[in-house]
């Protein structure tokens, strides 16, 4: 299920792998670190579906990179003193609040409309600043949370950069791939991760990351934006609940 719905909707899997884990008992550090590097394969090869299809934007990517990994290695340093609680309901509320903006906001539509008047790609006003500052706070908040950032990057590149939703789930994944590394690093430096539940996550993520990938390419933007929302919704409730 971490993988399939990490490739479906363009990210690692971190932030529906850390609720489940914490569900099942494993401590706060563990449940919140140990996905993460299990979604360095399952990015990379979801990622090279939504390539094969010329969704990506590789300016985006590129920026995003570059300012992400100083920014997420910061944050991943810092995690220690924020501990764990405070990282655990802070990814339940992120979740259930995208969900609830693209359940109830869908947004796809007018962006569709928008990358037909504009087929060179979507640069909204200050874009370069916009992108700089999206990868800056993805970064340290990915960081804190030992996530590889996708479920705040999709949202993000939508709402700010003004991105349609499969290009936004395209360059997330690309992104995820590259943020993931810096975070285990760090994370794994602090004895965060638990290297058994890494590798038994990754079994089952890589290849269904990859059926994700290919149902979320073929699926209409409209439909994909509400199985989205619905989701990270019904995941925020359902981890904030039992917390």
């Amino acid at each position: 299920m971490i993988g399939f719905l990490g490739g479906l909707f363009g990210k690692g899997g971190s932030a529906v792998a850390t609720p489940l884990l914490s569900l099942l008992g494993f401590p706060g550090f563990v449940a919140v670190a140990s996905p993460l590097p299990a979604t360095v394969p399952s990015t990379l090869v979801a990622s090279a579906e939504y390539w094969r299809s010329k969704l990506l934007d590789w300016e985006i990517v590129g920026w995003s990179i570059g300012i992400g990994v100083p920014a997420i290695i910061a944050g991943s340093l810092l995690s220690p003193y924020v501990g764990a609680k405070p990282l655990l309901v802070v990814t339940g509320l992120l979740v259930l609040a995208f969900g609830v903006s693209f359940l109830f906001f869908p947004k796809d539509r007018s962006l569709a409309k928008e990358a037909v008047e504009n087929p060179d790609g979507l640069r909204p006003s200050y874009w370069r600043i916009r992108l700089v500052l999206v990868s800056i706070g993805v970064g340290l908040i990915s960081g804190l949370l030992a996530n590889a950032g996708g479920f705040l990057l999709v949202p993000c590149y939508t709402e700010l950069l003004k991105q349609p939703m499969k290009k936004a789930f395209a360059c997330s994944l690309a992104v995820s791939s590259v943020l993931a590394v810096p975070g285990t690093i760090v994370h794994a430096h602090l004895g965060h991760i638990s290297w058994p539940v890494t590798c038994l996550v990754a079994l089952g993520a890589i290849p269904f990351s990859v059926l994700g990938a290919r149902l979320a390419i073929k699926t209409r933007a409209a439909k994909l934006e509400r199985w989205y929302g619905l989701a990270l919704t019904a995941l925020g409730i359902f981890f904030l609940f039992h917390l």
